[in-house]
This record gives C-alpha cells, structure tokens and sequence, in this order.
C-alpha cells in the first residue's frame, strides 16, 4: 500500500494490545489511501476486530500508533469519532422502530435537526433499495435488508471512513450482492471503507489492498493480484464425472505441474499448478483424452485469495474466536 501520510485516510504503525495474557494485536501495521477499500482478512482469533475497535476509538491501544482521517485515535479520539461510520457484525437497530424512524433517530443524534435528518433518512432509503419498506418495522426485515438498513445508520452523518465488520456474515448471495454494490457506491463517492471479513471471494470483488493478519500481526499485503502471485502460477482444474474418473484423472495429470495434483475426490476436482499455461492445458487436455477418463470439464484458472490465505496462515478462515467478539467491549 503506497501514498504520502497526507494521502492516507488510515494510518497504523505497530499497533498492540493485550487482553489479561492473551496478545490480540502484536504489531499490526496499516495504509489506507483516502477514497480506497483496505480488506482485512484473518482467521478467527487473528485480531481483526481488535483492530476495528481501536480505530474506531472503542478501545485504547497499548503500544504503537494508529491515525483516522489524520487524526490521532488516542489523543485526538473525538475528532476520529466525527469523521467515521461503523457497523458491526451484528445489526444494531431498533426492531420497534421502522426503517425511515431508525434512520431519522440516528440524524438527530447526529445533531442534524428533525428536517435534516429526515432528508437524509429519505435519501438513504432509496440508495438502499429500503424505500418500499421504509414505513415498515424492523422486525419484519430480512437478514438482508436489516443490514442494508445498518449500512445506511452508518452514512447518516456521511462519515469520510468507514468501519465494516464482516458485513455478510450469515446473508444469502442475493443480499450480498446488493451490500456490495452499496459499498462500491460509496467508495465511488469519495468514502475509504475498511472491510473486514472472512469471505474470501468478498475481498477479491471490493479491495483495492488486502491485508493479512494471523495471530495478531501482519503476514501478508498487497492488491489481490499481487497476493495470488505468491502462491505461484495458474492452475489447471479438471471435473470429473465420479470418484473412480477422478482418481484416474489425477493419475493421468501426475507430471503435468511441478508439484503433485491436488485431489478434491467428494467434489470430482482434480487441481494442477502449472507453469506454462497454454502448454499444460493442451498436455492435461492430450492425457486425459488418452486415459479415455471421463470428464465433464477442463479449465485454467489463475490462483484464488484462498489459497493465499492458506499459504501464509496455514488455516482456513474460521478457526478460534476472539476475546469478546462483538465490537463494543
């Protein structure tokens, strides 16, 4: 991640903090260029939540530096507190209230005034696509359109950085999609989101840098693209038609790449990392023709975020809780 400190809507160098004798952030280091989205990903237990409540001044670092909006979170706490959104893992709405009397109540503790913060609660009913249900109570809301609506709490006071814990945990893909599209808007409006999440898909689709933290450091960070370079090049990806084809599939493939093929026999895949792309294909294409092994598809793909993640932390994405998940301590 480049940009000068002036560029920077977020700024974290050697960030700690401790909880009894567990060590949640040991070194956490952080760049977020203004109007970007930084994901941060980590297993569960990696300190990404830590991190969002210190930035977000819920919680006092032990050690290092962290700056919000040029800011200063320890010493300057209430001007970051004016400058940012949150939302949380969970949807923080009042289900007795309706949709529009969320977002209205929000603007008047924001101090807009009753017209103000009814213009704003209008005008982020329709960028949510919440206006039909707008009258509605919250305890009628889907998963989804409950977080859409918690989305909009967090723009009531357009903040120029955004907080967003894991903002799809739990959504059908219809609901994500539409999040995303939402923070893609923002971030098109001038918005620096930073994004924490275990959908690894998630970060590839919205981050322009992704940063990896296990254990609580950072262990890896670049844009998308350049994280799937470390885990080498394409991968040839062979769909069997059953278990037995698959097996001979991945006989057939032995030699193809510089390492064994990876066999996925539940799934029917059988995954090779190749060197020369054009050329293995044609060779994997030659010897499964050959084998007569019945497949239903061959196909090259570059790397995936996953497999970065399982690189450099050496787990999958849900592993261990945190301390006292949710982000109000």
């Amino acid at each position: 991640m480049t940009g000068t400190t002036a560029d920077l809507a977020v700024d974290v160098a050697g960030l700690r903090k401790r909880y009894g004798t567990h060590e949640a952030l040991r070194g956490v280091d952080l760049r977020v260029p203004a109007g970007t989205v930084l994901g941060l990903l980590g297993p569960n237990g990696a300190g990404k939540t830590t991190v969002v409540r210190v930035l977000s001044t819920l919680l006092a670092p032990d050690a290092g530096r962290a700056r919000v909006a040029g800011f200063d979170v320890v010493r300057e706490a209430s001007e970051v507190r004016r400058r940012i959104g949150l939302t949380g893992q969970y949807a923080a709405v009042d289900d007795l209230l309706s949709g529009r009397g969320n977002l209205e109540l929000v603007g008047r503790l924001q101090h807009l005034g009753t017209a103000a913060a009814r213009t704003r609660a209008g005008e982020l009913l329709e960028q949510f696509d919440l206006t039909e249900a707008a009258g509605r109570p919250v305890r009628e809301y889907s998963g989804g359109m409950r977080r859409r609506l918690d989305l909009a709490a967090s723009l009531v006071a357009e903040p120029a950085v955004l907080f967003v814990d894991e903002p799809t945990t739990g959504l059908d893909p219809p609901s994500r999609f539409t999040l995303w599209r939402a923070v893609r808007a923002l971030v098109d409006a001038g918005t620096t989101v930073l994004l924490t999440t275990q959908y690894l898909e998630e970060a590839d689709e919205l981050a322009d840098a992704v940063v990896v933290v296990d254990h609580g450091r950072t262990v890896a960070e670049g844009t998308p693209a350049e994280l799937k370079r470390l885990v080498g090049g394409d991968r040839v990806v062979v769909t069997a038609t059953d278990e037995h084809e698959t097996r001979r599939a991945a006989a057939a493939l032995a030699g193809v790449g510089p390492t064994a093929p990876d066999v996925d026999v539940r799934r029917c895949l059988v995954t090779v990392e190749v060197d020369d792309a054009v050329r293995s294909l044609q060779e994997a294409t030659a010897r499964l023709t050959a084998d007569g092994v019945q497949v239903r598809a061959v196909a090259l793909r570059p790397p995936s975020l996953d497999e970065v993640f399982l690189q450099v932390t050496g787990a999958t994405p849900g592993r261990a809780s945190e301390p006292a998940g949710a982000l109000v301590p």
